[in-house]
């Protein structure tokens, strides 16, 4: 008898829905002291420490929604109901921080996702453009500059359920169990893109 190959696990790019009407948009977190915590300290894929309860401007009104990315696209912010369906699935890929989002009475979470994982398939993807020395960025030499139609290797994630790419941190990724978890719950303001081939 033989055993049949398990199929790979599919993962999306987790994206925040801008064409929804009439939605809200949300500035740069800041701390207690009134200190900027943007994408610097929560787009490195690892685990980090922040003092006290975090406040998320709403730079534009409108409806309040389950998941939006604050600081220009880069950092989630959650409902208690999302809030609730990563604590299930992906308790260490992620750190949930309380934050009051402008005069909202309703919890809300700004989440860290402290896992990182080197998965990017460069061939898979449509394009992908690396830093090179004649781009007077020697820093960056080798790393990636661009990413375009990303796609994964999924035999490369191991038990991540929630991670951003190694090389390509801005990328939020999450496993078909957390999508349909997600949309289960009806949380608004989510968009998926699949990021593996089939």
């Amino acid at each position: 008898m033989t055993r049949e190959t398990p199929m790979p696990k599919r993962y999306f790019d987790l994206c925040d829905d801008i064409h929804i009407p009439g939605r809200w948009a949300l500035g740069t977190p800041v701390d207690q002291q009134g200190q900027e915590s943007g994408s610097w300290l929560f787009v490195r894929g690892e685990p980090v420490q922040v003092e006290g309860p975090l406040r998320v401007p709403v730079t534009q009104r409108g409806k309040p929604l389950d998941f939006s990315l604050a600081d220009a696209g880069a950092i989630p912010v959650v409902s208690e109901k999302v809030a609730a369906v990563l604590t299930r699935l992906a308790p260490t890929d992620v750190q949930l921080f309380p934050a009051k989002v402008g005069s909202h009475p309703e919890p809300y979470f700004l989440v860290n996702v402290a896992r990182l994982v080197k998965c990017i398939d460069d061939k898979a993807s449509r394009e992908v453009r690396y830093w090179k020395p004649e781009d007077g960025r020697p820093e960056k030499v080798g790393k990636y500059r661009a990413v375009y139609g990303l796609r994964i290797d999924p035999a490369k994630v191991g038990d991540a359920n929630v991670f951003r790419t190694w090389g390509w941190a801005i990328t939020l990724v999450v496993s078909e169990e957390v999508k349909e978890a997600l949309e289960g719950i009806s949380a608004t303001g989510v968009k998926f893109e699949g990021v593996t081939s089939r």
